[in-house]
């Protein structure tokens, strides 16, 4: 949960620089205007080209498991898939908010899509687990259920700290407390969905989609690319401590 909560709002003086200025682009590029809705977070600037790049991914994965026989196992990848694309609506929806009432608007659906996110990344764990158990396979043992197991374990983290930070800063001293490590959940929350898209990305290597599946190593690996460049050039300087 990137929380972009209890950052002063930017003055005009300060117009091109700060809290307005993405990592790519010019002041106010990937900024939400004051008389707009949070809905239009999910298109402006580039966020239009990381809905094409997820949406892509999660459209591989569903028709690699739709054209199959379903199965238990099917809700895996469904899920998991589904938690990645909430994540990313999350991520997007937040980044460009500058005011403080866009900031606490954004936060609250923020943390309700990551929340959504989790149990849907929490049941496709118990899915996998269920799955392994009935079947006596072997646990976490190739590079993709390792790496999913990591990611799972920071998800979780990543949305306890952050609600934590957010709705109860007393846990952490002082609400200035709570806001200094804002940056560092930011920073941790585009790690994460990084290490979401290597988990997808190595889930083509495993035995089962090589002979069931068939997702191409290729196609998540574009899909993947152009949901970061859509992402990463959003990236507000300021709220990094850049």
């Amino acid at each position: 949960m990137a929380s972009a909560t209890g950052i002063p709002e930017t003055h005009s003086s300060n117009q091109g620089r700060g809290e307005d200025e993405p990592l790519l682009g010019r002041a106010g590029d990937a900024s939400q205007q004051e008389d707009q809705g949070l809905q239009f977070n999910f298109f402006i600037g580039t966020a239009v080209i990381a809905q094409v790049g997820i949406w892509i991914l999660a459209a591989t994965i569903w028709a690699s498991v739709f054209v199959q026989p379903l199965m238990l196992f099917s809700a895996h990848p469904l899920l998991n898939s589904a938690g990645i694309l909430l994540t990313t609506q999350a991520i997007l929806l937040l980044q460009p908010t500058h005011t403080p009432k866009q900031k606490k608007q954004g936060t609250n659906i923020h943390a309700a899509l990551n929340i959504t996110s989790i149990l849907t990344l929490i049941a496709g764990l118990v899915v996998i687990e269920y799955n392994k158990i009935a079947h006596s396979g072997a646990h976490f043992e190739s590079p993709h259920a390792i790496l999913g197991l990591i990611t799972y374990i920071l998800f979780f983290l990543q949305a306890i700290v952050g609600i934590a930070q957010y709705y109860t800063p007393g846990l952490f001293g002082s609400t200035a407390n709570a806001k200094s490590i804002y940056k560092y959940h930011r920073m941790s929350g585009y790690v994460i969905l990084v290490l979401s898209l290597a988990t997808v990305a190595a889930a083509t290597q495993t035995g089962f989609n090589k002979n069931v599946l068939h997702m191409q190593l290729w196609a998540i690996i574009v899909a993947s690319v152009i949901t970061l460049v859509g992402v990463l050039p959003r990236i507000k300087k300021q709220k990094l401590g850049l």
